[in-house]
Protein backbone atom coordinates (compact mmCIF):
# COMPACT_ATOMS: atom_id res chain seq x y z
CA UNK A 1 0.00 0.00 0.00
CA UNK A 2 1.07 3.39 -0.45
CA UNK A 3 2.83 5.30 2.38
CA UNK A 4 0.55 6.59 4.97
CA UNK A 5 0.35 10.05 5.90
CA UNK A 6 0.17 9.13 10.10
CA UNK A 7 0.91 6.03 11.89
CA UNK A 8 -0.47 5.50 15.63
CA UNK A 9 1.55 3.00 17.75
CA UNK A 10 2.29 1.26 21.07
CA UNK A 11 -1.59 1.26 21.84
CA UNK A 12 -4.14 -0.74 23.15
CA UNK A 13 -6.81 -0.34 19.97
CA UNK A 14 -10.62 -0.98 20.87
CA UNK A 15 -11.38 -1.26 17.33
CA UNK A 16 -15.54 -2.20 17.95
CA UNK A 17 -15.39 -4.16 15.08
CA UNK A 18 -16.38 -7.94 15.38
CA UNK A 19 -14.27 -8.81 12.23
CA UNK A 20 -10.64 -7.50 14.28
CA UNK A 21 -11.32 -6.57 18.17
CA UNK A 22 -8.05 -5.34 19.73
CA UNK A 23 -5.00 -4.36 17.63
CA UNK A 24 -1.74 -2.33 18.53
CA UNK A 25 -1.44 0.19 15.39
CA UNK A 26 -3.26 2.28 13.18
CA UNK A 27 -2.60 3.56 9.48
CA UNK A 28 -4.14 6.52 8.18
CA UNK A 29 -3.89 8.20 4.42
CA UNK A 30 -6.08 10.82 3.07
CA UNK A 31 -8.43 11.27 5.67
CA UNK A 32 -9.43 7.49 6.29
CA UNK A 33 -7.76 3.95 7.53
CA UNK A 34 -5.71 2.18 5.55
CA UNK A 35 -4.90 -0.09 7.78
CA UNK A 36 -5.39 -2.00 11.40
CA UNK A 37 -2.84 -4.37 12.73
CA UNK A 38 0.81 -4.91 14.63
CA UNK A 39 3.53 -3.33 15.32
CA UNK A 40 5.55 -5.64 13.08
CA UNK A 41 3.26 -3.83 10.15
CA UNK A 42 4.17 -0.70 11.17
CA UNK A 43 7.82 -0.66 8.98
CA UNK A 44 5.25 -1.30 5.80
CA UNK A 45 3.00 1.26 6.42
CA UNK A 46 5.84 4.35 6.80
CA UNK A 47 7.52 6.36 4.20
CA UNK A 48 9.59 9.57 4.06
CA UNK A 49 6.42 11.44 4.87
CA UNK A 50 4.77 9.72 7.35
CA UNK A 51 4.12 11.37 10.93
CA UNK A 52 4.10 8.08 13.26
CA UNK A 53 2.76 8.80 17.38
CA UNK A 54 4.12 6.49 19.77
CA UNK A 55 0.87 6.37 22.24
CA UNK A 56 3.46 4.87 24.31
CA UNK A 57 0.34 2.62 26.05
CA UNK A 58 -2.37 4.38 25.82
CA UNK A 59 -6.25 3.04 24.83
CA UNK A 60 -7.19 4.15 21.44
CA UNK A 61 -10.75 4.35 20.55
CA UNK A 62 -12.91 5.29 17.23
CA UNK A 63 -13.51 9.25 18.06
CA UNK A 64 -15.96 10.39 20.13
CA UNK A 65 -19.38 12.06 19.09
CA UNK A 66 -21.50 13.93 20.87
CA UNK A 67 -24.67 13.00 19.66
CA UNK A 68 -26.59 15.80 20.84
CA UNK A 69 -25.41 19.48 20.82
CA UNK A 70 -25.51 23.11 19.80
CA UNK A 71 -21.63 24.49 19.35
CA UNK A 72 -23.28 27.60 17.05
CA UNK A 73 -26.38 28.64 18.04
CA UNK A 74 -24.83 27.31 21.95
CA UNK A 75 -22.32 30.56 21.22
CA UNK A 76 -25.47 32.85 22.00
CA UNK A 77 -26.80 30.75 24.52
CA UNK A 78 -24.01 31.20 26.41
CA UNK A 79 -23.48 34.72 26.28
CA UNK A 80 -22.79 36.73 29.36
CA UNK A 81 -22.73 36.05 32.80
CA UNK A 82 -22.54 32.19 33.80
CA UNK A 83 -24.88 31.23 36.59
CA UNK A 84 -24.59 27.33 36.62
CA UNK A 85 -22.64 27.53 39.91
CA UNK A 86 -25.37 29.59 41.44
CA UNK A 87 -27.58 27.14 44.03
CA UNK A 88 -30.04 29.55 45.56
CA UNK A 89 -31.77 33.08 45.05
CA UNK A 90 -29.59 34.39 47.59
CA UNK A 91 -26.57 33.83 45.23
CA UNK A 92 -28.14 34.93 42.35
CA UNK A 93 -28.89 37.85 43.47
CA UNK A 94 -25.56 38.86 44.03
CA UNK A 95 -24.35 37.29 40.88
CA UNK A 96 -26.84 39.97 39.15
CA UNK A 97 -25.94 43.13 41.48
CA UNK A 98 -22.53 42.49 40.72
CA UNK A 99 -22.71 41.93 36.98
CA UNK A 100 -20.96 43.71 34.31
CA UNK A 101 -23.28 45.87 32.30
CA UNK A 102 -22.44 45.43 28.06
CA UNK A 103 -22.50 48.63 26.22
CA UNK A 104 -26.01 49.22 25.47
CA UNK A 105 -26.83 48.77 29.44
CA UNK A 106 -27.90 45.28 29.50
CA UNK A 107 -27.32 42.73 31.38
CA UNK A 108 -27.41 39.19 30.06
CA UNK A 109 -26.83 35.46 31.93
CA UNK A 110 -27.29 31.58 31.15
CA UNK A 111 -26.94 28.49 32.85
CA UNK A 112 -29.39 28.97 35.15
CA UNK A 113 -30.75 26.07 37.79
CA UNK A 114 -34.71 25.93 38.26
CA UNK A 115 -33.66 24.44 41.97
CA UNK A 116 -31.78 28.32 42.54
CA UNK A 117 -35.66 29.33 43.15
CA UNK A 118 -35.75 27.49 46.47
CA UNK A 119 -39.49 26.53 44.93
CA UNK A 120 -40.58 30.12 44.17
CA UNK A 121 -42.22 30.57 41.25
CA UNK A 122 -39.59 32.12 38.90
CA UNK A 123 -40.70 35.78 39.01
CA UNK A 124 -38.73 39.34 38.42
CA UNK A 125 -39.63 40.84 41.69
CA UNK A 126 -36.72 38.65 42.94
CA UNK A 127 -34.49 39.98 41.06
CA UNK A 128 -35.69 43.76 39.97
CA UNK A 129 -33.40 45.32 43.06
CA UNK A 130 -30.63 43.32 42.05
CA UNK A 131 -30.55 44.50 38.37
CA UNK A 132 -30.80 48.44 39.80
CA UNK A 133 -33.38 49.11 36.56
CA UNK A 134 -31.28 47.16 33.86
CA UNK A 135 -32.70 45.11 31.05
CA UNK A 136 -31.89 41.84 32.01
CA UNK A 137 -32.19 38.47 30.31
CA UNK A 138 -31.34 35.32 31.82
CA UNK A 139 -31.43 31.96 30.51
CA UNK A 140 -32.36 28.87 32.66
CA UNK A 141 -30.25 26.17 32.50
CA UNK A 142 -33.03 23.95 29.86
CA UNK A 143 -32.88 26.71 26.88
CA UNK A 144 -36.41 26.62 27.08
CA UNK A 145 -37.09 29.30 29.33
CA UNK A 146 -36.08 32.77 30.88
CA UNK A 147 -36.76 35.62 32.88
CA UNK A 148 -36.70 38.98 32.19
CA UNK A 149 -36.70 42.28 33.74
CA UNK A 150 -39.22 44.88 33.69
CA UNK A 151 -36.96 47.11 31.80
CA UNK A 152 -36.36 44.39 29.18
CA UNK A 153 -40.09 43.50 28.95
CA UNK A 154 -40.68 47.15 28.27
CA UNK A 155 -38.44 46.89 25.47
CA UNK A 156 -39.56 44.27 23.80
CA UNK A 157 -42.91 46.04 24.03
CA UNK A 158 -44.11 42.98 26.37
CA UNK A 159 -47.63 43.98 28.17
CA UNK A 160 -49.78 40.88 28.66
CA UNK A 161 -50.39 37.39 27.86
CA UNK A 162 -49.95 36.49 24.01
CA UNK A 163 -51.07 33.74 21.55
CA UNK A 164 -48.27 31.78 19.93
CA UNK A 165 -48.56 29.42 17.24
CA UNK A 166 -46.50 26.88 19.02
CA UNK A 167 -46.54 25.82 22.94
CA UNK A 168 -45.43 28.94 24.44
CA UNK A 169 -46.49 31.33 27.50
CA UNK A 170 -45.94 34.76 29.09
CA UNK A 171 -46.51 34.16 32.26
CA UNK A 172 -48.65 36.34 33.80
CA UNK A 173 -49.80 37.35 37.33
CA UNK A 174 -53.34 37.33 38.24
CA UNK A 175 -53.94 41.45 36.80
CA UNK A 176 -52.14 40.11 33.68
CA UNK A 177 -48.96 41.19 34.13
CA UNK A 178 -46.14 40.11 33.12
CA UNK A 179 -43.95 38.21 35.86
CA UNK A 180 -40.93 38.03 33.07
CA UNK A 181 -40.78 34.13 32.88
CA UNK A 182 -40.87 33.34 29.62
CA UNK A 183 -41.84 29.86 28.44
CA UNK A 184 -40.62 28.04 25.18
CA UNK A 185 -38.87 29.48 22.03
CA UNK A 186 -41.85 32.16 20.18
CA UNK A 187 -41.87 33.85 24.20
CA UNK A 188 -38.22 33.87 25.04
CA UNK A 189 -37.51 35.14 21.05
CA UNK A 190 -39.39 38.23 21.79
CA UNK A 191 -36.80 39.49 24.37
CA UNK A 192 -34.28 37.47 22.71
CA UNK A 193 -34.55 39.26 19.00
CA UNK A 194 -33.07 42.38 20.88
CA UNK A 195 -31.04 41.08 23.28
CA UNK A 196 -27.26 42.56 22.09
CA UNK A 197 -25.89 39.71 20.44
CA UNK A 198 -22.10 38.88 19.77
CA UNK A 199 -20.57 40.55 16.62
CA UNK A 200 -19.92 37.96 13.92
CA UNK A 201 -16.12 38.55 14.02
CA UNK A 202 -16.51 37.66 18.08
CA UNK A 203 -18.60 34.35 17.29
CA UNK A 204 -16.72 33.04 14.54
CA UNK A 205 -13.75 33.28 16.44
CA UNK A 206 -15.60 31.78 19.04
CA UNK A 207 -16.61 28.98 17.21
CA UNK A 208 -13.15 28.12 16.77
CA UNK A 209 -12.12 27.84 20.06
CA UNK A 210 -14.68 26.41 21.30
CA UNK A 211 -14.56 23.62 19.06
CA UNK A 212 -10.69 22.98 19.76
CA UNK A 213 -11.52 22.77 23.64
CA UNK A 214 -14.42 20.35 22.65
CA UNK A 215 -11.94 17.98 20.97
CA UNK A 216 -9.12 18.29 23.94
CA UNK A 217 -11.80 15.94 25.61
CA UNK A 218 -11.68 13.28 23.15
CA UNK A 219 -14.85 14.54 20.53
CA UNK A 220 -14.77 14.01 16.64
CA UNK A 221 -17.84 14.56 15.76
CA UNK A 222 -21.24 16.33 16.72
CA UNK A 223 -24.80 15.77 15.72
CA UNK A 224 -25.78 19.55 16.04
CA UNK A 225 -29.55 20.12 16.67
CA UNK A 226 -30.10 23.40 14.96
CA UNK A 227 -29.41 25.48 11.84
CA UNK A 228 -30.80 28.92 11.91
CA UNK A 229 -29.24 32.62 11.41
CA UNK A 230 -26.11 32.50 9.12
CA UNK A 231 -24.92 29.30 10.75
CA UNK A 232 -23.77 27.93 7.31
CA UNK A 233 -21.69 31.68 6.34
CA UNK A 234 -20.44 30.98 9.65
CA UNK A 235 -19.05 27.71 9.51
CA UNK A 236 -17.94 28.41 6.12
CA UNK A 237 -16.32 31.48 6.57
CA UNK A 238 -14.05 29.19 9.38
CA UNK A 239 -13.43 26.68 6.90
CA UNK A 240 -12.18 29.33 4.96
CA UNK A 241 -8.88 29.68 6.95
CA UNK A 242 -8.83 25.98 8.86
CA UNK A 243 -10.55 22.60 9.46
CA UNK A 244 -13.13 21.99 11.73
CA UNK A 245 -11.61 20.76 14.43
CA UNK A 246 -14.85 18.52 15.14
CA UNK A 247 -16.75 17.09 11.91
CA UNK A 248 -20.73 18.45 12.20
CA UNK A 249 -23.99 16.79 11.54
CA UNK A 250 -26.51 19.64 11.71
CA UNK A 251 -30.23 19.50 11.40
CA UNK A 252 -32.49 22.40 10.65
CA UNK A 253 -35.32 23.30 13.06
CA UNK A 254 -39.37 21.87 11.54
CA UNK A 255 -42.08 24.22 13.87
CA UNK A 256 -45.49 23.90 14.30
CA UNK A 257 -47.39 25.88 10.76
CA UNK A 258 -44.64 24.35 8.39
CA UNK A 259 -46.44 23.71 5.41
CA UNK A 260 -45.26 21.59 2.43
CA UNK A 261 -43.33 25.17 0.86
CA UNK A 262 -41.10 25.18 4.03
CA UNK A 263 -40.91 21.02 4.47
CA UNK A 264 -39.45 21.21 0.79
CA UNK A 265 -36.90 24.04 1.55
CA UNK A 266 -35.81 21.85 4.93
CA UNK A 267 -35.42 18.79 2.03
CA UNK A 268 -33.10 21.15 0.09
CA UNK A 269 -31.15 22.21 2.80
CA UNK A 270 -30.15 18.67 2.82
CA UNK A 271 -27.42 19.14 -0.08
CA UNK A 272 -25.63 21.71 2.11
CA UNK A 273 -22.06 20.87 3.21
CA UNK A 274 -18.47 21.41 3.76
CA UNK A 275 -15.17 20.00 4.32
CA UNK A 276 -16.02 18.67 7.64
CA UNK A 277 -20.00 19.81 7.96
CA UNK A 278 -22.83 18.77 6.26
CA UNK A 279 -27.14 19.18 7.11
CA UNK A 280 -28.64 15.73 7.85
CA UNK A 281 -31.61 15.67 9.06
CA UNK A 282 -34.28 17.68 10.75
CA UNK A 283 -35.16 18.43 14.09
CA UNK A 284 -38.54 18.42 15.53
CA UNK A 285 -40.35 19.26 19.11
CA UNK A 286 -42.94 17.29 20.11
CA UNK A 287 -42.67 19.04 24.07
CA UNK A 288 -40.56 21.12 26.55
CA UNK A 289 -39.33 20.26 29.42
CA UNK A 290 -40.79 19.23 32.89
CA UNK A 291 -39.18 21.93 34.71
CA UNK A 292 -41.17 24.59 32.71
CA UNK A 293 -44.16 22.55 32.57
CA UNK A 294 -43.92 22.58 29.19
CA UNK A 295 -43.50 18.05 29.02
CA UNK A 296 -46.17 16.52 27.21
CA UNK A 297 -47.27 14.05 29.38
CA UNK A 298 -50.16 11.47 29.72
CA UNK A 299 -51.29 12.66 32.96
CA UNK A 300 -50.95 16.89 34.09
CA UNK A 301 -47.38 17.30 36.19
CA UNK A 302 -47.85 18.11 40.10
CA UNK A 303 -48.90 21.64 39.05
CA UNK A 304 -51.98 20.51 36.63
CA UNK A 305 -49.67 21.32 33.60
CA UNK A 306 -47.85 18.86 31.29
CA UNK A 307 -51.21 17.86 28.86
CA UNK A 308 -50.43 19.79 25.75
CA UNK A 309 -48.11 19.16 22.88
CA UNK A 310 -45.61 21.47 21.20
CA UNK A 311 -47.44 20.94 18.23
CA UNK A 312 -51.17 22.15 18.93
CA UNK A 313 -52.11 19.77 16.19
CA UNK A 314 -50.09 16.54 16.56
CA UNK A 315 -51.34 14.76 13.83
CA UNK A 316 -49.87 17.36 11.90
CA UNK A 317 -46.40 16.59 13.34
CA UNK A 318 -46.82 13.10 11.82
CA UNK A 319 -48.27 14.52 8.65
CA UNK A 320 -44.54 16.80 7.99
CA UNK A 321 -42.28 13.84 9.61
CA UNK A 322 -44.15 11.65 6.84
CA UNK A 323 -43.75 14.16 4.32
CA UNK A 324 -39.61 14.01 5.10
CA UNK A 325 -39.61 10.55 5.05
CA UNK A 326 -41.08 9.80 2.09
CA UNK A 327 -37.98 12.42 1.03
CA UNK A 328 -35.58 10.63 2.30
CA UNK A 329 -34.82 13.12 4.80
CA UNK A 330 -33.99 12.17 8.55
CA UNK A 331 -35.27 13.18 11.67
CA UNK A 332 -34.78 13.78 15.37
CA UNK A 333 -37.68 14.77 17.58
CA UNK A 334 -37.23 16.32 20.98
CA UNK A 335 -39.83 14.47 23.31
CA UNK A 336 -39.09 14.59 27.07
CA UNK A 337 -43.04 13.47 28.45
CA UNK A 338 -44.01 10.21 28.21
CA UNK A 339 -46.85 10.73 25.92
CA UNK A 340 -44.49 12.63 23.81
CA UNK A 341 -42.49 9.98 23.69
CA UNK A 342 -44.93 7.47 22.78
CA UNK A 343 -46.19 10.21 19.88
CA UNK A 344 -43.52 9.88 17.74
CA UNK A 345 -43.12 6.49 18.20
CA UNK A 346 -46.79 5.84 16.69
CA UNK A 347 -45.59 8.28 13.88
CA UNK A 348 -42.92 6.19 13.11
CA UNK A 349 -44.68 2.99 13.54
CA UNK A 350 -46.97 4.57 11.28
CA UNK A 351 -43.90 4.72 8.29
CA UNK A 352 -43.55 1.07 8.16
CA UNK A 353 -40.77 -0.74 7.88
CA UNK A 354 -39.22 2.03 5.72
CA UNK A 355 -38.80 4.02 9.24
CA UNK A 356 -36.26 1.65 10.75
CA UNK A 357 -33.02 3.52 11.81
CA UNK A 358 -34.27 6.58 10.28
CA UNK A 359 -35.63 8.45 13.24
CA UNK A 360 -34.81 9.63 16.42
CA UNK A 361 -35.97 10.39 19.57
CA UNK A 362 -33.87 12.80 21.83
CA UNK A 363 -34.10 13.08 25.57
CA UNK A 364 -36.60 10.34 26.86
CA UNK A 365 -36.64 11.96 30.74
CA UNK A 366 -39.02 9.59 31.66
CA UNK A 367 -40.06 6.63 29.79
CA UNK A 368 -43.21 4.10 30.95
CA UNK A 369 -42.81 0.30 31.14
CA UNK A 370 -45.03 -0.60 27.45
CA UNK A 371 -42.58 1.66 25.71
CA UNK A 372 -39.23 0.20 26.18
CA UNK A 373 -39.50 -2.55 23.73
CA UNK A 374 -40.75 -0.59 21.09
CA UNK A 375 -37.68 1.37 20.18
CA UNK A 376 -36.06 -1.58 19.34
CA UNK A 377 -39.16 -3.31 17.79
CA UNK A 378 -40.11 -0.18 15.59
CA UNK A 379 -36.04 1.01 15.00
CA UNK A 380 -36.42 4.08 16.92
CA UNK A 381 -33.11 5.71 17.83
CA UNK A 382 -32.78 6.96 21.20
CA UNK A 383 -30.25 9.78 22.43
CA UNK A 384 -29.90 10.93 25.59
CA UNK A 385 -28.14 13.41 27.77
CA UNK A 386 -26.54 11.53 30.70
CA UNK A 387 -24.92 14.82 32.28
CA UNK A 388 -28.61 15.96 33.10
CA UNK A 389 -29.15 14.23 35.10
CA UNK A 390 -27.12 16.29 37.73
CA UNK A 391 -30.25 18.87 37.60
CA UNK A 392 -32.33 16.42 39.63
CA UNK A 393 -31.74 14.69 43.42
CA UNK A 394 -31.88 11.32 44.29
CA UNK A 395 -34.45 12.11 47.28
CA UNK A 396 -36.71 13.58 44.61
CA UNK A 397 -36.71 17.30 45.93
CA UNK A 398 -35.55 19.03 42.78
CA UNK A 399 -37.66 20.65 40.36
CA UNK A 400 -38.20 18.04 37.90
CA UNK A 401 -39.06 15.56 40.44
CA UNK A 402 -41.31 17.44 42.12
CA UNK A 403 -42.85 18.54 38.95
CA UNK A 404 -43.06 14.59 38.07
CA UNK A 405 -44.42 13.19 40.94
CA UNK A 406 -42.44 9.96 42.71
CA UNK A 407 -43.53 7.24 40.71
CA UNK A 408 -42.55 8.89 37.04
CA UNK A 409 -39.78 10.22 38.53
CA UNK A 410 -38.39 6.78 39.27
CA UNK A 411 -38.44 6.13 35.55
CA UNK A 412 -35.83 8.45 35.27
CA UNK A 413 -33.70 8.40 31.60
CA UNK A 414 -33.72 4.54 31.28
CA UNK A 415 -30.49 4.56 29.70
CA UNK A 416 -29.61 0.85 30.11
CA UNK A 417 -33.34 -0.05 30.07
CA UNK A 418 -32.90 1.04 26.50
CA UNK A 419 -30.26 -1.16 25.50
CA UNK A 420 -30.91 -4.16 27.72
CA UNK A 421 -34.73 -4.08 25.11
CA UNK A 422 -32.04 -4.03 22.09
CA UNK A 423 -32.25 -0.22 21.11
CA UNK A 424 -30.00 1.98 19.63
CA UNK A 425 -28.60 3.91 22.61
CA UNK A 426 -26.55 7.52 21.05
CA UNK A 427 -25.33 9.87 23.99
CA UNK A 428 -24.91 13.56 24.20
CA UNK A 429 -24.30 16.71 26.43
CA UNK A 430 -26.62 18.78 24.51
CA UNK A 431 -24.59 22.13 25.06
CA UNK A 432 -24.44 24.47 26.54
CA UNK A 433 -27.12 22.95 28.76
CA UNK A 434 -24.52 20.42 29.94
CA UNK A 435 -20.83 20.93 29.33
CA UNK A 436 -19.75 19.08 25.99
CA UNK A 437 -17.03 17.17 27.98
CA UNK A 438 -16.95 14.37 26.58
CA UNK A 439 -15.63 12.46 29.51
CA UNK A 440 -18.29 13.51 31.27
CA UNK A 441 -21.33 11.64 28.79
CA UNK A 442 -18.98 8.80 29.24
CA UNK A 443 -19.02 8.45 32.62
CA UNK A 444 -22.36 9.86 33.59
CA UNK A 445 -23.51 7.27 31.75
CA UNK A 446 -21.95 4.45 33.71
CA UNK A 447 -22.64 6.47 37.57
CA UNK A 448 -25.84 8.65 36.76
CA UNK A 449 -26.66 11.38 39.11
CA UNK A 450 -29.73 12.34 41.25
CA UNK A 451 -32.89 10.96 40.54
CA UNK A 452 -31.39 8.30 37.89
CA UNK A 453 -31.09 4.93 39.52
CA UNK A 454 -27.95 3.69 39.70
CA UNK A 455 -28.64 0.48 38.99
CA UNK A 456 -29.65 1.36 35.16
CA UNK A 457 -26.12 2.53 34.71
CA UNK A 458 -24.74 1.41 31.49
CA UNK A 459 -21.34 -0.52 31.24
CA UNK A 460 -18.19 0.83 30.05
CA UNK A 461 -18.48 -0.65 26.93
CA UNK A 462 -22.10 0.40 26.23
CA UNK A 463 -20.94 3.85 27.38
CA UNK A 464 -18.23 4.05 24.37
CA UNK A 465 -20.89 2.46 22.15
CA UNK A 466 -23.05 5.33 22.49
CA UNK A 467 -20.77 7.78 21.31
CA UNK A 468 -19.10 5.55 18.40
CA UNK A 469 -20.64 2.80 17.11
CA UNK A 470 -24.59 3.77 18.37
CA UNK A 471 -23.90 7.38 17.16
CA UNK A 472 -22.76 6.43 13.77
CA UNK A 473 -26.23 4.85 13.45
CA UNK A 474 -27.90 7.60 14.35
CA UNK A 475 -26.89 9.52 12.20
CA UNK A 476 -26.75 6.90 9.34
CA UNK A 477 -23.04 6.44 9.21
CA UNK A 478 -22.51 3.28 10.22
CA UNK A 479 -20.79 2.21 6.86
CA UNK A 480 -18.26 5.34 7.43
CA UNK A 481 -17.62 6.00 11.06
CA UNK A 482 -17.95 4.45 14.47
CA UNK A 483 -15.25 1.71 13.92
CA UNK A 484 -11.52 1.17 13.96
CA UNK A 485 -11.27 -0.51 10.26
CA UNK A 486 -9.82 -0.55 6.69
CA UNK A 487 -11.87 2.09 4.73
CA UNK A 488 -13.72 3.83 7.96
CA UNK A 489 -12.80 7.74 8.68
CA UNK A 490 -9.64 8.49 10.49
CA UNK A 491 -11.69 9.62 13.44
CA UNK A 492 -9.43 8.61 16.36
CA UNK A 493 -9.62 9.24 19.96
CA UNK A 494 -6.91 7.75 22.34
CA UNK A 495 -6.88 7.81 26.22
CA UNK A 496 -4.45 7.66 28.89
CA UNK A 497 -6.94 4.51 30.68
CA UNK A 498 -8.71 2.69 29.42
CA UNK A 499 -12.47 4.14 29.17
CA UNK A 500 -14.21 0.57 28.88
CA UNK A 501 -12.14 -1.14 32.51
CA UNK A 502 -11.77 1.79 34.02
CA UNK A 503 -13.80 3.25 36.98
CA UNK A 504 -16.06 5.98 35.83
CA UNK A 505 -15.15 8.86 38.16
CA UNK A 506 -11.29 7.93 36.85
CA UNK A 507 -12.75 8.20 32.91
CA UNK A 508 -14.55 11.50 33.83
CA UNK A 509 -10.87 13.03 34.06
CA UNK A 510 -8.79 10.82 31.70
CA UNK A 511 -5.84 12.33 29.92
CA UNK A 512 -6.71 12.89 26.54
CA UNK A 513 -3.73 11.93 24.95
CA UNK A 514 -4.60 12.53 21.43
CA UNK A 515 -7.81 13.14 19.18
CA UNK A 516 -7.81 13.00 15.37
CA UNK A 517 -10.77 14.20 13.21
CA UNK A 518 -10.41 13.44 9.31
CA UNK A 519 -6.52 12.39 9.75
CA UNK A 520 -5.35 15.42 10.95
CA UNK A 521 -4.37 15.69 14.76
CA UNK A 522 -6.62 18.20 16.32
CA UNK A 523 -5.51 17.68 20.12
CA UNK A 524 -2.41 16.11 21.53
CA UNK A 525 -2.44 16.17 25.12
Amino acid sequence: MPAADLVLTGSRVRTLDPARPEATAVAVKDGLIVAVGGEPDVQDWRGPGTETVDLAGATLTPGLVDSHSHPVWGLEMSTGLDLSAVRDLDALRAALAGAQRDEEGWIVAWGLDHNAFGGRAVDRALIEDAVAGAPAFIRLYDGHSALASGAALQAAGITGPRTFAQRSEIVCDAEGRPTGHLIEHAAMDLVGAIVPRPSYAERRARLGELLSAMAATGLTGAHVMDLGGDCLELLAAVEETQDLPVRLLLAPWCMPGAGTAELDELVALQKESGRLWRVGGVKFFMDGTVEGGTAWLEHADCHGQGTEAFWPDPAAYTEAVRHLHTAGVRTATHAIGDAAVRHVLDTVESLGAGGRLRHRVEHIETLPEDQIARFAKLGVIASMQPPHTAYTRADHTDEWSKRLGDERAARAWRCRDLRDAGAVLALGSDWPIAHYDARQVLATARAPRGAAEAGRSLTGLMSLEGCTTHAAVAAGEQDVSGRIAPGLRADLTAFGLDPVEAPADEVAEAPVRLTVTGGKITHRG
